[in-house]
């Protein structure tokens, strides 16, 4: 189960640094991922300070942190 995580927060990461901003349900349509393994992606990504989420109208937006942008585009 780790290792299925730990593929889908990359997953994430990777459309993040493409992609820019999405929102919640956007991301893991684009993604396929699938409950509860995305949310538990998500969780460790914003707990390990990699992704910022922040409330949008009725859902949530994430994106990835200024520090994981930058070192992203060196």
């Amino acid at each position: 189960m780790h290792e299925e995580i730990g593929t889908t927060a990359g997953a994430i990461w990777q459309a993040l640094n493409a992609r820019g901003e999405l929102s919640l349900p956007s991301l893991k349509q684009q993604l396929e991922a699938r409950s509860p393994v995305f949310e538990w992606a998500i969780g460790w990504l914003a707990r390990e300070d990699k992704v910022i989420i922040t409330r949008h109208q009725k859902s949530y937006r994430v994106r990835l942190n200024d520090a994981q942008a930058r070192t992203a585009k060196a």
